[in-house]
Parts: structure tokens; sequence; C-alpha cells
């Protein structure tokens, strides 16, 4: 399990021709390395979705559907709650492992949802709404269920350091599956907060498909982002056993102040604009300049949301206000496009933007992310982006973000994709529990704890699973990639790496489509 770990782990780690035929050769073979070569540089887009929206059934808790495609997976977590007497079966395991944390989770389901919101279209068109959906739903659905009343959230369920003494499938889990929640006495805003974001950004998902459903979540996002309001406080001071995992460094006012713009987003109740704009300076909104997002650290995502009100002549009251978010958002735009003044987001010698040793492809995925979608939102509005370094158009930004996306398929020195599944050569010791274990399917015969270990993780060989769509952690600054099992900082995935590529692989996708129609072909004439 990624996180912003804290502690160290445990684990142990030609014939002849005539002249005259020269000149059609030469043109022909100027043709075919043309177009070979654009074959090369060409990634299938369409395929990398389809593979990213199949890891999130990998890595379902609960009672696996009958339409369940990831075959080697099968039923687990079917008593989580029961202890507590409240049904938490479902939702998603965040990793490598077994223990289901609120926080990362909701961040999962709200950008699944904001890809969902602003592709939907793309994704429609590639015929991947419906999974894409239903990845969204696996998750609100357990949100659901956790949100037992007004004031109760259930934040989390089994602790890490009890799962990390073991190696064992989801199938076959032995360890402690206490559940851990917030409350009034026991407030956790962030965790609210994210969670209130979640509901109401899936609300607008599910808002003309499932009207019924889409108001049940919008209730429950309200009801949540109150209680994160009126009582205050982190949530990893409440559960102290997340504090190792995930541990909310960036505290909770960038979650109080994201899940009011989600909801003004599903409401447009100007109740909700107004709190975004009232603490804007109290709660850091146009404090804090960024160069990451993450499921920590909303602030980067949150003043693109609000540089985008801008355009809209209703928001004119509040331009002084938004015009200061903006600024906010161009400052993380211009840092990862290397356009700040020095103050920019590292690259490796490959280009791939690097901000941690650990797991740094999930802040790839999220700028990647924010990049599209503020290209798409320059293109509409005619503007360009004005970084100290000079001005950049949409299309520009739009490249920059489909060279990361590209490094992450195979543009990269290690020749691999980082997406598992996707190409010819990507990571096959992914740090996984269950991908690593023969499957429950194949071999029902209980497989222990330490026998885990001992018989499976320190294996040589492949994993006997592929956790297909799996972004994993990813090189290091250097560019350089060690697929080992046990290399946890690089090959662990988790579900918030993979959810922001959803959208942005649908967008390339229509992009590449629409070059196609539009490219004329290669005439020789002599």
């Amino acid at each position: 399990m990624e996180k912003r770990k804290l502690i160290v782990h445990q684990y142990r780690a030609t014939p002849k021709t005539t002249a005259l035929h020269w000149p059609c050769l030469l043109l022909f073979s100027l043709f075919f390395i043309f177009t070979a070569t654009n074959c090369t540089l060409a990634f299938d887009y369409g395929d990398a979705l389809t593979k990213s929206l199949l890891y999130f059934e990998s890595q379902r808790s609960g009672r696996l559907p009958h339409n369940q495609r990831v075959t080697w997976r099968d039923h687990s977590g079917l008593t989580d709650g029961l202890e507590q007497g409240v049904d938490l079966v479902g939702g998603y395991y965040d990793a490598g492992d077994h223990v289901k944390f609120g926080l990362p989770m909701a961040f999962t389901v709200t950008m699944l949802s904001w890809g969902v919101i602003e592709y939907r279209e793309q994704i429609a068109d590639a015929g991947e709404l419906e999974h894409a959906m239903e990845a969204i739903k696996w998750g609100t659905d357990y949100f659901i269920k956790a949100h037992t009343s007004s004031h109760v959230l259930w934040a989390e369920v089994g602790d890490g350091d009890t799962d990390h003494y073991c190696w064992q499938r989801p199938e076959d889990m032995t360890t402690s599956r206490q559940a851990y929640k917030i409350d009034e006495n026991n407030p956790g805003s962030d965790l609210a907060g994210e969670t209130a974001a979640a509901m109401a950004a899936a609300s607008l998902v599910f808002k003309k498909t499932n009207p019924h459903y889409s108001h049940l979540l919008l209730l429950h996002a309200q009801q949540l982002f109150e209680f994160g309001d009126k009582y205050r406080g982190k949530y990893d001071a409440s559960i102290g056993v997340v504090k190792n995992y995930y541990a909310s460094v960036s505290g909770y006012m960038d979650e109080l102040l994201w899940g009011a713009m989600w909801l003004y987003k599903a409401t447009d109740n100007e109740v909700y604009l107004k709190y975004v704009i009232e603490k804007a300076h109290s709660f850091g909104g146009i404090g804090w300049a960024m160069r990451e997002f993450s499921w920590d650290v909303k602030y980067a995502g949150l003043q693109i949301m609000a540089s985008k009100l801008l355009a809209d002549e209703k928001h004119k009251e509040h331009g002084q206000i938004l015009e200061q978010y903006r600024s906010k958002a161009e400052y993380y735009l211009c840092s990862c496009l290397n356009r700040n003044n020095g103050n920019n987001v590292s690259r490796t010698p490959g280009g791939l933007l690097s901000i941690r040793q650990w797991n740094n492809m999930q802040y790839v995925s999220t700028a990647a992310f924010l990049l599209t979608v503020y290209s798409d939102f320059l293109q509409k509005t005619t503007q360009n982006l004005n970084c100290p370094g000079g001005s950049v158009n949409h299309e520009e930004i739009l490249e920059f973000a489909k060279s990361q996306v590209d490094y992450i398929l195979g543009s990269n020195p290690m020749n691999m994709s980082y997406l598992v599944g996707y190409g010819p050569k990507y990571p096959t010791r992914v740090h996984h529990r269950g991908a690593s274990i023969v499957s429950y399917r194949e071999s029902k015969g209980f497989i222990g704890c330490t026998q885990g270990y001992d018989n499976w993780y320190g294996r040589q060989e492949p994993n006997p699973n592929v956790l297909v769509g799996a972004l994993v952690g990813g090189p290091d600054s250097q560019d350089n990639f060690v697929d080992r099992r046990g290399n946890y900082m690089q090959t662990e995935a988790c579900t918030y790496n993979t959810a922001p590529l959803v959208g942005v692989f649908a967008k390339l996708l229509a992009e590449q489509k629409g070059e196609h129609e539009h490219s004329q072909p290669l005439v020789a004439s002599y």
C-alpha cells in the first residue's frame, strides 16, 4: 500500500532494377519508414482505457457480481462490520493489501467521477461508459453503507499493521477486520469532506440515467459536508491506526473547500459557492500554491475548478476571489510545464514529472488529468495560459499531458509500460497479495498468513495473475525501475493511480480518432 507511509515496512521485505524505378522505390521506402515510425509511436488509448477500468474489478472487496470480468478474484471480506453490528461489505482494497481505507477510496471515486463528467461522451464512444459507472457505483454503494447516520461515517476496515504481517489472498484473509469510525466525538473533516466530494461528483454521473440513486448520493453528500464542517478535526487524530499509512498531512481545510465546490457543481446552490469564496483565504484556497495533487492534497484540483467558474457571467461578482484561485491553479500548471521561473516540478532525464521517490506515478496521473481538463477549458474560452516563462496554448498543454501518458505506456528509457497488462513489456512481479498467489478459483486450499510469505512472496517467477490496468509506482528520478515484488516503492499499484487516467485515455483516444478522420493519405507524385 503506497500511502504516505511514515514507517519502514517489515517486508522481507533487392532484385536488379532500372534507373526509372529508383524514384518510385525511394518514395515507397520513405512512405514505409514514415508509416512504421508513426505506428511505433502511436499508442492504443482505447486498449489502455479498457484495461484501466478492469483494474478496479481486481480491487473489489465483498461479494462479486455475476458479470465480474476479473475471474482470478472471488468473494472476500464478507463479514466486514459484523463485530460492530454494521454492514461494511464491499468497497475497494486500496492497493496490494486488504485494508479498506476511506480517504484514498473516496478520492479514487471522486477522480473516476470527474473523468466521466468531463469525458462522458468520449468514454461512451469507446464502449466503456457502463464499466466506468460500475466502477464508481462499487465505491458509492459502500459509502452509503458506511454513512450509517448523519454524523457517523465508518472510515476504515482492517488495520495496516496486522495486515502487513500476512501475505494472503483476500479470499483467505485471517487478519483483523476491526472497523473504525468518525463521529461527533471523534471528528474527521478531511474524510467527511472527501467522501462528500465523491458522492456529489458521482451524483452528477448518475443524474440522467439513475435519478433516484443520484438524489440519494446528493443527500448523503450534503449530510457529510455539514457533519465535517460542524465537527472539525483531522481524521487521523481520531483514528490513530491510519497515521502510518494515510496520514492527513495537509489537514482538513482543503477537503472542506473541495467538498463544497463539488456540492456547488452538483446542486447549483449558492450556499456552497459562498463557502468556497468566503473561506478562500482562511482555509488556504487562495494561499497555497501547490506542485502536487493527490489523495491528501486537494488544493490544485479545487483551484482548477474555481478557475473554470470565471467563464460564467453569473460568477462575475466573485471575480476577484476566483482570479486569485486561478492564479494558484496556474502556478501548479506552469510548474508542471516547466514555465514557472525555477519553481518547477522536477523531471527525470526521460521527461517524467518527478515529485516523490515512493509511488511517483500517482502525481503524474493527477497532473495529466488536470492539464487535460484545463487545456479543454482554454480551448473552449479561446485563452492561453500565461506563465512566468511565457504564454502556453491549449495544444501545447495537451501535448505535454500526452507525453506523460505516453511515458506511462512505454515511451520511456526502460521501454516498459507501467500500466500492467498493456503492451509487450510491463511489470510482472507487482507487489500485490492476490495477484502474486495462485488464484482462489484454481486452488481453494487455504493459504495461511506466513505461508504466503514462505511460498509466494519471495518467488522469482512472474505473478500467476496479471493485475491488468494497474498503474504501478513507477521508476525513480533517473528512470530506473526494478521489477521485483519486494520493491514496493516501485511495483505496488493503487486505485488512485489509475483513476485519473480513465478520462485522459478517453480524451486522447477521441483526439487520435479525430486526427485519423481528418488526415489526408500520402500521395506520391514524380
